[in-house]
């Protein structure tokens, strides 16, 4: 097991910067006033794709030997890394196919195949996508590329908390303490590597849904577990069953702890995003911010990076969403 360190995402960083997008490191008056800390959001809703995916499906992919996998790639993914790995592939040169849930949001399934990848549909309820997959891999001599669980995607996604660190360090912030939304770990292992090399104090949080907390469970006993349901909160992107061997690994020895978030917490999120923000955020991309919105976690008196992880939204959720929230205060 290789788990990355600095060194591999400071090399990623280099590789990805001619396509990647160094996204905005930004303070909001209203958003520090209304949870009595600093707030550091990092808006990677602007990146390639609209999330953090593209990061490390392109440091990856762009290693890929053509030769050895002529068929290209195989990635399993609801909507973020799918779109991240189609991407990637274009760029790389590369054939892609994509697992991916029928319940997957439609802009994402658009954007996706707009990339040029291939998708195939699966039940994430009763079919096993990963063996899906490994068929696929088999009979097209392409490689399988997971969405967390490879050092190279770790060390992508690694370099936003790169960008973090050096953006506070610009604008003389002293972190305390991020907020990362998680599903299978990738996002935030590469984080919590980058921003602890740079600030050893501050303190990394994973932020997951209401019951589909496993990560913040695994934490805390010390060993992975599993959630109960594979389906059921309006996250859609952090729906994962279990963290993953090599994230957890990371994440075991770098985190603090971990936060759960309801789904009314993260809808009062993206309302909160777009009407003082300016924003469009997902509902697992608003995790982090819904999480010091709702008091989960006590921001007061700290300088807290939270990640915005995505903006891949579905128009319709999103309209609905707005129309029914809770009038400004």
């Amino acid at each position: 097991m290789h788990i990355p360190a600095i060194a591999d995402i400071v090399a990623a960083s280099a590789r990805i910067r001619p396509l990647a997008i160094e996204t905005p490191l930004f303070e909001s008056p209203i958003l520090n006033e209304r949870t009595g800390g600093r707030i550091l959001a990092k808006a990677e809703m602007f990146q390639r794709t609209g999330s953090f995916k593209f990061r490390g499906a392109y440091n990856r992919l762009s290693q890929v030997d053509p030769k050895e996998f002529p068929g290209g790639v195989v990635a399993c993914s609801s909507g973020n890394h799918a779109q991240g790995i189609a991407e990637a592939a274009k760029l790389c040169g590369l054939k892609a196919v994509i697992v991916m849930p029928e319940d997957a949001p439609r802009m994402k399934i658009e954007r996706t195949k707009r990339s040029g990848a291939e998708i195939v549909f699966y039940d994430r309820v009763r079919e096993d996508r990963d063996a899906i997959a490994r068929d696929l891999c088999e009979k097209a001599h392409a490689v399988y590329v997971p969405p967390f669980e490879d050092p190279h995607i770790i060390a992508g996604q690694g370099t936003a908390g790169l960008e973090i660190a050096a953006q506070a360090k610009a604008i003389g912030a002293e972190i305390d303490a991020v907020l990362v939304p998680t599903s299978g770990g990738g996002l935030t292992a590469g984080v919590a590597i980058s921003v602890t090399d740079a600030f050893p104090s501050a303190k990394i949080y994973s932020v997951e849904p209401e019951g589909f907390d496993d990560y913040r469970r695994s934490l805390a006993a010390g060993m992975r577990l599993k959630n109960e349901r594979a389906s059921g909160s309006i996250c859609d992107s952090l729906l994962m069953t279990e963290p993953g061997e090599l994230t957890f690994e990371v994440n075991r020895r770098k985190l603090a702890g971990g936060l759960a978030v309801s789904d009314a917490a993260v809808r009062d999120a993206i309302a909160f995003a777009y009407r003082e923000l300016k924003l469009v955020v997902e509902p697992g991309g608003a995790a982090a911010l819904a999480a010091v919105l709702s008091g989960e976690f006590d921001a007061k008196d700290k300088t807290v990076a939270i990640v915005l992880s995505g903006g891949n939204i579905d128009p319709v959720l999103f309209s609905e969403i707005i129309t029914n929230a809770a009038p400004l205060t």
